[in-house]
């Protein structure tokens, strides 16, 4: 068995005038978020062997509290996780099927779609996945990233 983790960036500040969107930081809050993310990792030894993140501000943000936390690990910049579709981070974290606990680090609704794709075997009817949101998918380790073939084993929000 493998297992994927899905990391939803922490509460990021509004874009500010002149600022894109990438550019957007953490909130203080975003930042308690972030942390708390890599305590609840840390104390289930959910350390991942791979992390993949988006370029924005905000994930590499998130990511880097929560390695604060839990130490380091291999980690990539992925221009691909920035508004990405479930099928995109699908194809994405197939690619690293080596892996055997790979994070993804990224946004809605293309993680949460990519949850509940995984899970259920169908995006369009998703609960959603607050800021700093953990899923924690268990999958056979040689399958196929592809719907339905997943198991939910954890999931956890600030």
């Amino acid at each position: 068995m493998r297992e994927l983790i899905l990391l939803r960036h922490a509460h990021a500040e509004p874009v500010a005038p002149g600022q894109t969107d990438l550019d957007r930081p953490l909130s203080v809050e975003g930042m308690a978020e972030a942390e708390a993310a890599g305590r609840w990792l840390h104390e289930r030894k959910l350390v991942p062997d791979r992390a993949l993140c988006s370029p924005s501000r905000r994930t590499r943000e998130t990511l880097e509290a929560v390695l604060a936390v839990i130490g380091y690990v291999d980690q990539r910049l992925e221009q691909d996780i920035y508004e990405a579709s479930s099928g995109a981070l699908a194809a994405l974290a197939d690619a690293h099927r080596d892996v055997d606990r790979l994070m993804l680090v990224g946004h809605n609704p293309g993680l949460e779609r990519l949850a509940a794709l995984m899970h259920s075997g169908q995006s369009g009817d998703y609960r959603g996945m607050p800021p700093a949101g953990i899923v924690v998918l268990t999958l056979p380790a040689e399958a196929e990233i592809e719907p339905g073939i997943a198991t939910l084993s954890a999931f956890w929000w600030p």
